[in-house]
Formats: C-alpha cells, structure tokens, sequence
C-alpha cells in the first residue's frame, strides 16, 4: 500500500526528531522476527533508554541527510526490511540491547551498522560499543579514578600521626608494665 506525502513528511519529521535527541544509531536488518520476539526487543530497547523502530528506507536516509548526518559509505545498509534503535540516554546499553538479542536470534536479526552521534560506524564498532558496560558504570570508574589519589594522600598525611600514637602507647604500655612490675 502507497505512503502519502503527508505521511512521509509526517515519518521524515518523526526521524529527524529521533535523530536529533539520540547519542547513537543501530541499524539492522530483520526478517522471519515474530511479533512476540519484535516487542521483545522493543522492551530490551526501551529499557536501555532507546526507542526501536522499522523504518523506511528512502525516508530514513532523507532524514539523515537533512540532519548532517553522513551516509554511510555501504550503500546496503538501507536495503531490505530495516529497524533503527535510537540511542536516547546510553549508547552503549541501547547497542547492547540489540546485539544480545541478536546473538539469541542469528538467523532473523544481524546488525548492518550504526551511528555514534553523527559519524557513520560499522557493525564490528557497534559490537565494540555494545561491550563497553553500561553509563552508571563508567561514570563510577571515573569517580574511583579521580577519588584514589584523594584517599593515598590522606592515609598518607595520616600516617605520620598513626606512627605517633602507636609509639606513645607503646611507651606507655612499657611504663605500665615496669610500674605493675616495682609494685609487686
């Protein structure tokens, strides 16, 4: 059944909508997916902070193009049944959404490329992204990264002190001692 005008503008605009609030594209193509398995990769998807759709090609491209995007460079990429998972908030857990599901469904789902923000990458690059882990995880990383030399100069600056204190009380436990030692 034919698309109208109206419609496909209505679908460029939607597009370009997702395009300008995502992070990072995943672009695969589907084909013998039941609606079952669909929704359960829209779940994953959208769990992941992204938002999954089967486009149409031409309109998909135009969208692209009209955003700066830059095509990317195999032009069968958008050839056949395909469906793009924007990337709204974590890039890395939206490509994983999709390539776990693709490695639980080989034969009906393969990743074909992706996009990290603006810049065309190949599905190996989406494969890579998709093992990073997850934005909570490396901002955690970093926050321990920044926080250990803190924490070294403090145990540092608190030795010194610790030293002290272990050869006061050493001291006084020896004084302890030879006092309990005339008394008897």
């Amino acid at each position: 059944m034919a698309i109208t005008k109206a419609r496909k503008r209505e679908l460029v605009a939607l597009y370009q909508e997702l395009l300008q609030n995502s992070q990072a594209l995943v672009i695969a193509s589907f084909h013998g997916l039941s609606v079952a398995e669909t929704e359960q990769l829209r779940h994953a998807v959208r769990e992941s902070g992204g938002r999954l759709m089967v486009v149409k090609n031409t309109l998909v491209k135009i969208a692209l193009r009209e955003s700066g995007y830059a095509l990317p460079e195999d032009a069968s990429v958008f050839e056949g049944t395909t469906m793009v998972a924007f990337a709204l908030q974590d890039p890395a857990a939206t490509a994983k959404a999709v390539a776990d599901f693709a490695k639980e469904h080989e034969a009906s789902l393969r990743i074909k490329a992706g996009y990290l923000g603006t810049e065309p990458v190949t599905a190996e690059q989406v494969r890579q992204l998709a093992s990073l882990p997850p934005l909570p995880v490396l901002r955690a990383q970093v926050l321990g990264t920044i926080m250990a030399p803190a924490s070294q100069l403090a145990r540092l600056l608190a030795e010194p002190a610790r030293q002290l204190a272990a050869v006061l009380r050493a001291y006084s436990e020896k004084d302890g001692a030879q006092a309990e030692a005339t008394a008897a």
